[in-house]
């Protein structure tokens, strides 16, 4: 993710769907990008976010502005991980996904 987000500074990842139910995944998750994560208090956005544009097509929901205003944050997860832990547990999974490669499985 890092590296689709190379000039992040002090952007938030905003995250959506049921994995974000995990308090784990998602310090987890601020650890390994060393970046703040905020889960909002809607967990499934993307679901919401489709449903708002049929309702737009229908007349029936705000401006973008309104639907916008209405993202809330239920929490933020803010990385914990010192530096060397990251690094070790990062080249860990890279090794781990270069062995699947590998592996002729």
């Amino acid at each position: 993710m890092r590296a689709d987000w190379p000039a992040a500074g002090d952007t938030v990842l905003r995250v959506d769907g049921g994995m974000t139910a995990s308090d784990v995944t998602m310090q987890f998750l601020a650890d390994i990008l060393n970046a703040p994560v905020d889960r909002p208090t809607v967990m499934e956005t993307t679901a919401l976010g489709a449903a708002y544009l049929a309702g737009r097509k229908a007349g029936v929901c705000p401006d973008l502005a309104g639907f916008a205003a209405r993202w809330q944050c239920e929490r933020r997860f803010t990385p914990r991980m010192d530096a060397q832990t990251r690094a070790r547990k990062w080249a860990g999974w890279q090794d781990a996904v270069r062995r699947t490669r590998t592996s002729g499985g």
